[in-house]
């Protein structure tokens, strides 16, 4: 296997870590939907609305993708991503949270040649 590429840590995804690190989010659990859910439920509406506030701007294009309605615009127009996070109820926001947590991951890509495992063998 060689190493072909390895894709960053998305700005967007360090800036609302430290957004939900204020709130009281353990990074490491942000990949558990009943960790995130019971965290937005104790959440006050004034924190919710900053939150939301987080999310606009910072509009990651995996964070566009959930509020796209039309197939032709994959990540939809900016205005209808603030109309829908502001819009969003908890079930929405917690896969949001959870974006967060799959974009704060190290992405290796790998090319595997098969040819090369043979001359491994020789």
């Amino acid at each position: 296997m060689r190493k072909v590429f390895e894709q960053p840590i998305s700005e967007d995804a360090v800036r609302m870590t430290e957004v939900l690190k204020q709130f009281g989010f353990d990074v490491q659990l942000l990949g558990s939907s009943r960790y995130v859910r019971s965290k937005l439920e104790g959440l006050s509406s004034e924190w919710m609305v900053t939150l939301k506030t987080a999310f606009i701007k910072n509009g990651h294009p995996r964070f566009r993708k959930e509020f796209a309605s039309c197939r032709h615009m994959p990540y939809g127009k900016t205005r209808d991503y603030a109309v829908g996070v502001e819009n969003a109820d908890l079930e929405k926001l917690t896969k949001l949270v959870k974006i967060v947590g799959m974009l704060l991951q190290t992405k290796v890509y790998l090319f595997w040649n098969q040819r090369w495992g043979l001359l491994a063998k020789c």
